[in-house]
């Protein structure tokens, strides 16, 4: 059977995370009822990887195996029309190979957190962000960032619902850029591995925005993650900044 990559964009709000379930409103599931209404007996799509309720994605990647050969942008095209009006759109689709396989053959997953910090209510982004109306200081969150890059126990920083075989993991990036916005400030935090923990980036943001606001000095980071254990975490951001930014594959299969 015919094999397609998809690139998928959504806003998270509405829907109760990526996985399919039971009774509830899922990415997953409005992806699968579009692919229906082109092949009737579809069976399912694999994901890169599953996005808690109320997160975005900008970069999410599933694959599906389809009954006949499709023109990638006619199959594109097929499915946001189907897609609507759900916020979900299909941005790129590819033919790959039957050993392609959007989360296992994943090499690296990049996540983006977007915290703005203005005393007005937001209006644009409302629901896009975490907003915070006090002053954060980016040089010390930075510097408590830093603490965690590389190979560590992060059972700190994953949810006590986790179920990853283990707590050690890899972090390759977690740089945070400070760009003006209006009448404030944005911080957009990012974040890069191969794989991540339940709740790790979340997390991170929740106890690092504790730093940038002075409640924390940077090495209670350090100390925080050398502790392992879950009630040394900071506060757990909430999920509508983040997001599922980019997927990255030995062979891109979109060719960007």
């Amino acid at each position: 059977m015919p094999r397609c990559a998809l690139k998928i964009e959504y806003n998270g709000a509405p829907f109760s995370g990526w996985q399919r379930q039971k009774g509830l409103p899922t990415v997953q599931l409005a992806v699968e009822e579009a692919l229906r209404k082109l092949q009737p007996d579809f069976d399912g799509i694999q994901a890169a990887g599953r996005t808690d309720t109320g997160v975005h994605a900008t970069g999410q990647v599933a694959h599906c195996d389809m009954d006949k050969v499709w023109d990638p942008f006619r199959l594109m095209e097929a499915l946001n029309y189907h897609l609507k009006p759900d916020p979900v759109a299909i941005v790129d689709v590819a033919a790959v190979t039957d050993d392609f396989h959007a989360r296992f053959s994943a090499r690296e997953r990049r996540y983006l957190f977007r915290l703005i910090s203005r005393r007005a209510p937001l209006v644009h982004d409302k629901g896009l962000v975490w907003q915070v109306k006090h002053p954060l200081d980016a040089d010390a969150m930075q510097r408590g960032a830093d603490y965690l890059l590389g190979q560590h126990d992060f059972t700190t920083f994953r949810s006590v619902g986790c179920q990853a075989q283990s707590p050690v993991k890899t972090l390759d990036e977690l740089s945070i850029e400070q760009v003006d916005y209006p009448h404030g400030c944005e911080f957009r935090f990012h974040v890069r591995a191969r794989s991540f923990l339940h709740n790790q980036v979340r997390s991170f943001v929740g106890t690092l925005e504790r730093v940038g606001a002075g409640a924390w000095e940077p090495e209670d980071v350090r100390v925080a993650l050398e502790a392992c254990d879950r009630t040394a975490c900071g506060p757990v951001s909430p999920p509508q900044g983040l997001y599922l930014a980019h997927v990255h594959y030995p062979e891109l299969p979109f060719g960007a």
